[in-house]
């Protein structure tokens, strides 16, 4: 219910209506048969890019316009297993993970990669029915954009994802897109 109130009240901000009682249903979220969610206004599709992610009582949605299929995900930044890192990550990125200086490095790593890996998935349509470690994510070495960090996720070795990043507190925060894209906005953080 978080993720789908979450949905709402990002699409009434987008589009500037206010998020009464009355406008929130007029909106809907309803999944397509890949169990990607697009938006319906009184019952008719809206041309807007969502993706939807929950975690811990947390609720986020990506919404855009204009960027093709989209994907965001949210972790919190917890303990991941020398098993879990060996099992879902690519090479290079259990190298990154290892190299981290200290435990809460390592950890943040850890989950900002599964998070990214997971937007990207979404992106592709597949979600977690296609081998994490056929994405490869990298992390951009440029200076964040008003809070955010660049990532980029190269699927099988050739199709690119571009993405963002960002930590609120405990939680990562990642996003992911068929065509690049701004930084996002953060609405009612």
């Amino acid at each position: 219910l978080v993720r789908r109130l979450t949905a709402k009240s990002a699409v009434l901000a987008t589009l500037g209506w206010p998020p009464d009682v009355g406008t929130l249903a007029r909106v809907a979220v309803p999944n397509r048969l890949t169990g990607a969610p697009y938006v319906e206004v009184d019952g008719e599709p809206l041309g807007l890019d969502v993706s939807l992610t929950d975690r811990a009582g947390w609720g986020v949605c990506l919404v855009g316009t204009n960027i093709g299929a989209v994907g965001c995900d949210v972790e919190i930044v917890e303990p991941r297993s020398d098993g879990f890192v060996r099992d879902f990550l690519t090479g290079y990125e259990q190298g990154v993970v290892a190299d981290a200086t200290d435990s809460e490095r390592r950890m943040l790593l850890a989950n900002l990669f599964w998070s990214a890996k997971e937007s990207a998935l979404k992106v592709l349509g597949v979600g977690l029915r296609r081998d994490t470690r056929s994405v490869e994510v990298v992390l951009g070495a440029g200076r964040p954009v008003a809070g955010w960090h660049a990532t980029k996720a190269t699927v099988d070795g050739d199709e690119t994802l571009p993405g963002w990043w960002r930590r609120f507190g405990s939680f990562v925060l990642t996003m992911a897109a068929a065509e690049p894209f701004d930084a996002p906005l953060v609405i009612g953080d």
